[in-house]
């Protein structure tokens, strides 16, 4: 059988330059070796985040990094906005609900992206504390127009938006301060090609000149100890050594390489992706992709979890399938992640012999006709 090939929204492929650094001896935390590697990773980050600001390093998963940036803006009882376009979308309305808040749940279709007009009548009529969206909503693979609402939000001095990137931040351009973002989160094992395990949060000078007044329970996610610590070139809690020294491995890879050509790669995999899938003559879910995943339906009468099954028992590979109501509907494709062209070439190969023993109708693709595509 093929060597295993992971292509998830995430967890993603590691770089083998990551599983390297991640197979080294423990070293401690309070030492100058850990601290020369801490310091190049704070001073590094941010220009993932397009920010000027600190970017924190929290031990967590992403949820967790959602909740930073809740329970460090909003006081309870706060009015906020919601935009719900799919499972984790959902996860803002339940957390707001967990710690208090007076949730405005704005329901967009799943599949459909927000627009500044379905958020104006709740902004203009309500004191909206804070906006919460996804950048990209994995369970659907759509793509907020994060920019057009950071502009528009802007406007509203009472109003943070805090945005979940974790499956946007390093896979495409998020710009934190040039789309007013007042606070954004992000993921390790996403676009960072690392285990899960951390999440990295920042906030803006908007963002800050609450912070400290907010009377919301806090205590591990408390970012003001986080930035005090990190002012001392501490983390406030033990740091995730293994992690951030595979971090500091990435953003070598990332920045030495550049960052354009960087999102180049990811672009062009979701490119060639949408190109097969369509030449196949399946239809994408989502009315607006990201770049970071593809999400596609199966025709009627096959069920997408029983073709990814087969997908892993036969063909040794993993992709994922929908949660909730797309269950059964939709097959998602991750792009972020080391990922090499014969990866790419042999998934697509692997799901035409899938849709073969599955009976699914569809226009074959050759292998030659696959590397033209790249070619062209």
């Amino acid at each position: 059988m093929a060597p295993y090939l992971l292509l998830a929204p995430g967890p993603v492929n590691l770089h083998p330059q990551v599983r390297k650094i991640l197979s080294e001896p423990m070293i401690h935390h309070r030492t100058p070796l850990f601290d020369k590697i801490l310091t190049r990773v704070l001073e590094r980050l941010p220009s993932i985040f397009y920010t000027h600001q600190r970017v924190y390093l929290l031990s967590c998963t992403g949820s967790g990094g959602m909740e930073t940036l809740m329970v460090n803006t909003c006081n309870p009882e706060d009015e906020v906005l919601v935009i719900n376009s799919g499972k984790f979308g959902e996860r803002w309305v339940e957390m707001g609900k967990a710690f208090n808040l007076k949730v405005h749940d704005l329901k967009v279709p799943w599949g459909e992206a927000c627009t500044v007009e379905m958020i104006r009548p709740f902004v203009e009529k309500f004191p909206i504390r804070a906006v919460f969206c996804q950048a990209t909503e994995t369970s659907t693979g759509v793509k907020h127009p994060i920019e057009a609402l950071g502009q528009y939000l802007k406007t509203f001095q009472d109003t943070l938006f805090l945005v979940d990137g974790i499956t946007a931040v390093g896979a495409y351009p998020i710009l934190m301060d040039a789309w007013s973002i007042d606070g954004l989160v992000a993921g390790s094992q996403k676009a960072f090609m690392l285990p899960t395990g951390m999440s990295f949060v920042s906030f803006s000078t908007k963002a800050w000149k609450r912070i400290p007044h907010v009377k919301m329970p806090r205590f591990y996610y408390d970012i003001r100890q986080e930035d005090r610590a990190n002012q001392k070139g501490e983390t406030w809690f033990s740091s995730n050594v293994s992690l951030i020294k595979a971090l500091d491995v990435v953003l070598n890879l990332i920045l030495d390489n550049g960052l354009d050509e960087h999102y180049h790669e990811i672009r062009e995999r979701s490119e060639f992706t949408r190109f097969c899938i369509q030449h196949f003559g399946l239809k994408l879910f989502p009315q607006s992709p990201s770049e970071s995943i593809t999400a596609f339906c199966v025709p009627e009468g096959i069920n997408s979890q029983s073709l990814r099954n087969t997908l892993e028992q036969d063909f040794n590979l993993t992709i994922m399938g929908g949660q909730d109501q797309l269950k059964g509907k939709i097959l998602r494709i991750g792009h972020m992640g080391f990922i090499e062209r014969p990866d790419q070439i042999r998934l697509m190969s692997d799901l035409q012999k899938a849709f073969t023993q599955f009976k699914v109708p569809f226009n074959p693709l050759s292998e030659t006709e696959m590397l033209q595509w790249f070619k062209s």
